[in-house]
């Protein structure tokens, strides 16, 4: 090995990685260093090596990029959140268009060029879902904040500069109550006491906002002052609910959730449309790109209204009824029932009938649609969690073959590799990376497919 553990080395970093961090090579021997800009000399230090590559940090910057900035969040680093935050903007944007250049580059026949990064005209505060733990600090006081990177350590947070500063207001109120009326902070290790979350979801565009507080137990002591006194304070909280989850887990949220004032939901607006958002429905957490993302991706699709659309993993909705008003019939697949029920809600909501929600795996549930109801799509829509598209899925799309396919993806990794298996039918038409989570290693892309003419 080129390099040990615990040495100090001085390296040039001739490149970004897929997450942001910097790479450099000691003998033809790769090392990652977190916050580290290409262009830069660092001396590090070597913290783990492993037999194809090791892990580096900074001690000293002995040479600066030009797109290097101050952070103006103290605890960027510790957190996690915003990788980024350490480069000037328009060049984040410009690192996630190279990273997904790069994987086309390894995995596609096609070598498209990868389109420029859509990003935020103001990316600060844009986050409209917070999940604050909740936990003591060294003195024992309540505190709320975010995980520090990779541990179960709450690093308190006076601002973050992503979050709706409105959600950080409300969750500072909640924990001032929790304080000072001694109800018990839920510990992971002893698995005793009480509060172990305070979630916001807010409507950027309706300003409506939704409190739920997740306990470990059934009820909060003191629970209808809480509500009295949030109201109180906060006009724009139209509902607020105690989510139960009594599991020794890492999932945030429980499935049984009780409303302690309003009607357990809010309505944001999305392009020209109303959507009901539950607590444990899926709603994109930065409306304002999302928006953009349903547009270009519906623009791509080139619908007609004589097309069959499915839109696989469809959520509550919200891009199949952007959809429908151009097709002939769409229909939505969901495996989360309660996103299912608000999908249903969310088309009469907008007066659309001419789609229709499917609660279920999108594996089989597509595999019925097609083998079993012999329907046959035009143009296929599909929004997949990191993991990407099954085998399977994958099959029965090919089977069919739909004229088009937009594909929008939180993980170009698995998104290029699925383009792979499909590329041998369709061309890929265009790639364009969206900034959906600015400041942050993550990015979104559209992508959109043709099936090839027959020659």
């Amino acid at each position: 090995m080129p390099v040990e553990k615990n040495q100090e080395y001085i390296v040039d970093i001739i490149d970004n990685g897929f997450e942001g961090e910097g790479i450099a090579k000691i003998k033809d021997f790769t090392i990652f260093i977190p916050n580290c800009i290409k262009g830069e000399k660092v001396k590090i230090l070597i913290v783990k090596v492993l037999k194809s590559h090791a892990f580096g940090k900074i001690i000293e910057i002995l040479k600066t990029s030009e797109y290097r900035v101050d952070s103006d969040c103290l605890t960027y680093k510790r957190c996690g959140g915003c990788d980024l935050r350490h480069i000037k903007y328009e060049e984040t944007l410009k690192m996630k268009q190279n990273a997904v250049q790069s994987l086309v580059n390894k995995t596609l026949k096609n070598k498209i060029k990868v389109e420029e990064t859509l990003g935020m005209e103001n990316p600060m505060f844009y986050r409209n879902k917070a999940q604050y733990p909740v936990g003591l600090d060294k003195e024992g006081k309540p505190i709320i904040g975010v995980f520090a990177n990779r541990t179960h350590e709450i690093i308190p947070i006076e601002e973050c500069l992503i979050q709706n500063k409105e959600s950080q207001k409300i969750a500072k109120f909640v924990l001032e109550f929790i304080s000072k009326n001694r109800i018990s902070i839920y510990n992971e290790k002893t698995r005793k006491g009480l509060i172990r979350h305070i979630v916001t979801k807010v409507g950027i565009k309706s300003n409506e906002i939704m409190l739920i507080i997740v306990i470990n137990g059934t009820k909060i002591p003191k629970e209808n002052e809480l509500v009295e006194q949030v109201r109180k304070e906060f006009k724009n909280v139209k509902t607020i609910i105690k989510n139960i989850n009594k599991k020794v887990t890492n999932v945030i949220m429980g499935k049984e959730n009780v409303n302690l004032y309003g009607n357990g939901y809010i309505v944001d607006i999305l392009g020209d449309y109303k959507f009901k958002i539950s607590p444990l429905s899926f709603y994109q957490v930065n409306p304002i790109q999302a928006e953009k993302i349903y547009q270009i991706g519906v623009e791509a699709a080139s619908i007609s209204k004589k097309d069959t659309v499915f839109d696989l993993y469809c959520g509550i909705g919200t891009i199949s009824i952007f959809m429908a008003k151009y097709s002939k019939k769409v229909y939505g697949i969901e495996i989360v029932e309660e996103a299912i029920k608000d999908a249903k809600e969310n088309a009469k909501i907008n007066h659309i009938n001419n789609t229709e929600f499917i609660s279920g795996d999108v594996e089989n549930t597509l595999d019925e649609l097609i083998n079993g109801k012999k329907i046959v799509p035009d143009v296929i829509m599909i929004d997949p969690p990191r993991k990407g598209i099954d085998n399977k899925s994958i099959e029965n799309i090919l089977k069919v073959s739909p004229n088009k396919i937009v594909y929008i993806s939180c993980n170009p990794a698995t998104l290029v590799r699925d383009l792979a298996k499909l590329e041998e039918k369709y061309d890929v038409k265009m790639i364009k990376p969206a900034d959906m989570f600015p400041y942050s290693k993550h990015v979104e892309v559209i992508t959109s497919l043709e099936i090839k003419k027959s020659r």
